[in-house]
């Protein structure tokens, strides 16, 4: 497993005239082993998506979300207010959660997280930043970062979503 990288042009952009926008990309795999790598390159990011499998989502929601805090309380996301795409990927199939139950399960944990790390000595800590506001439980909307959810089809290409994200961005 490695991080891919790579520059594309959306298909859609080739039906526009003028100027074509060329989208650089790198995909990150979420196992653990890789997630050093993950920090080389948000330095540069100008956004992050970050992909959840919908069909798969339960038993993954725990490592989905302790990933998902780390980076939004990693100090480059924060300072330059990475906008966040949280992506509920295979939502075309029948078994599928939805991006609302999927955001919501998310927000759980990582209230929880919130809770058991700052129970933690500071010295212990190892992100520059604590997200959500002191006293209310967590929601995606009391970080300083823009993070938005969507729902997505890589299989059968439904991911309108995603290139509307990747274009606001880039």
């Amino acid at each position: 497993m490695e991080p891919n990288e790579g520059t594309f042009v959306f298909h859609s952009e080739h039906a526009k005239k003028g100027k074509i926008k060329h989208v650089h990309l790198v995909d990150v795999p979420g196992h653990s082993r890789l997630r050093p790598k993950l920090e080389e390159f948000l330095p540069q990011a100008a956004a992050i998506v970050f992909v959840v499998d919908a069909l798969e989502f339960l038993p993954n929601c725990r490592a989905a979300s302790e990933y998902l805090y780390d980076i939004l309380t990693n100090a480059n996301v924060v300072k330059k207010k990475i906008p966040v795409l949280l992506c509920c990927n295979k939502t075309d199939k029948l078994t599928a959660h939805t991006k609302e139950f999927i955001k919501k399960q998310m927000e759980k944990e990582i209230e929880k997280l919130r809770a058991s790390r700052s129970a933690v000595s500071t010295a212990d800590i190892a992100n520059d930043y604590t997200i959500g506001i002191q006293g209310e439980v967590f929601s995606f909307s009391h970080c300083c970062n823009r993070v938005t959810v969507a729902e997505a089809s890589g299989l059968i290409g439904e991911t309108v979503q995603v290139q509307d994200f990747i274009r606001e961005y880039i």
